[in-house]
């Protein structure tokens, strides 16, 4: 439980349903978090209280912090753009908590993550949630069967708007405001001047460059940019320019118009699968950020635990660091780390 609207109303639900529920809130990240921190945990025990449940506090800031937080600066000083939200419902909602919850003698973990979970003759099928604008699958691709078997998601048949209308009906003490999509450990600054604050050596000047080498302009760090950024580049140019690389070894941003910046393909690395790998190359859609579309593509396993991805037609800032996942229609079937664009 964050105290926030979604795992509000999924307590409410469970209870309401004859459950047996207890609340969980893990505190992982000091003041000036957007759900883990003790003000969120003090929002989520009132909660709990108006439901007349239980409530636990989990105190894993170190856990959290050498977990997700350290791996997160790590990628982006060696110039990737990670995604720690995927890190985070892997090895701390669903796994460190999840642990606690099986600790105390409860038998599935419930969320407010808007997905759909479903029992069939091989195994555990994980889908995207009804409402497709709040649809977050995509950050919960590397859930296991063991995981899953233990996992409820009340929320996955509903829309935003009617999880609000239900938080208002049951005159849930919680606020109805817009919600963020930053980072929860990274507060108004921005995440550039976290990075700055943890690495500190990072903040020197570079050259931004096109694909031919020549010097278009400076930059401040390499980190302040990611993979398709068009706006506030600081060059001028005939054309409109993105950013199509970071070098981290060299202290280097290269920028190129749109078309330089399409690839056919990318290779991926620690790949998961929900249920059983394929034997052979497969046909799918890969959806290669949260609000990418998806494409169509070939996924072929490698045998050392990663992919080769080739795209029915190019695609647009393919970034190293973030997720491919992998679907058939709606159901999720695994995905893997982003390594590099494929060149043609």
């Amino acid at each position: 439980m964050s105290g926030g609207l979604d795992s509000s109303v999924t307590a409410a639900l469970l209870a309401e349903q004859g459950h047996e529920v207890i609340g969980l809130t893990a505190h992982l990240w000091r003041e000036g978090s957007r759900c883990c921190s003790l003000d969120d945990a003090r929002r989520a025990r009132q909660v709990a209280e108006f439901l007349d449940i239980p409530h636990y506090l989990v105190n894993a800031l170190g856990f959290f912090g050498e977990r997700i937080v350290a791996p997160f600066v790590q990628e982006y000083a060696e110039g990737r753009t990670p995604s720690p939200c995927v890190r985070c419902n892997e090895v701390v909602k669903f796994g460190l908590l999840l642990r606690e919850a099986l600790a105390l003698g409860c038998t599935h973990l419930a969320t407010g993550h808007y997905a759909r979970l479903a029992r069939r003759e091989d195994g555990w099928h994980l889908s995207r949630g009804r409402d497709r604008r709040k649809d977050q699958s995509y950050f919960l691709h590397r859930l296991d069967q063991s995981q899953l078997a233990h996992v409820l998601f009340p929320l996955g048949d509903l829309t935003k708007p009617e999880v609000a209308d239900l938080a208002r009906a049951k005159n849930l003490p919680v606020i109805h405001d817009s919600e963020s999509q930053d980072l929860c450990f990274v507060n108004a600054d921005g995440y550039a001047e976290f990075i700055e604050k943890q690495r500190p050596n990072l903040h020197q000047p570079g050259p931004i460059v096109d694909t031919a080498g020549r010097v278009l302009g400076r930059h401040e760090g390499y980190y302040h940019f990611t993979i398709g950024q068009r706006e506030g580049l600081g060059v001028a140019a005939a054309q409109r320019l993105y950013v199509k690389e970071l070098h981290a070894d060299t202290n280097t941003v290269v920028v190129a118009p749109l078309g330089e910046t399409l690839a056919p393909g990318c290779r991926l690395a620690d790949v998961h699968w929900i249920r059983e790998a394929p034997r052979g190359p497969i046909e799918c859609a890969v959806q290669l950020r949260y609000r990418h579309a998806g494409a169509r593509a070939t996924v072929r396993p490698t045998g050392d635990g990663g992919a080769q991805v080739d795209f029915t037609e190019p695609q647009f800032a393919v970034t190293p660091g973030q997720a491919a996942v992998f679907y058939d229609g709606d159901d999720v079937l695994g995905g893997g780390w982003i390594v590099a664009e494929r060149t043609p």
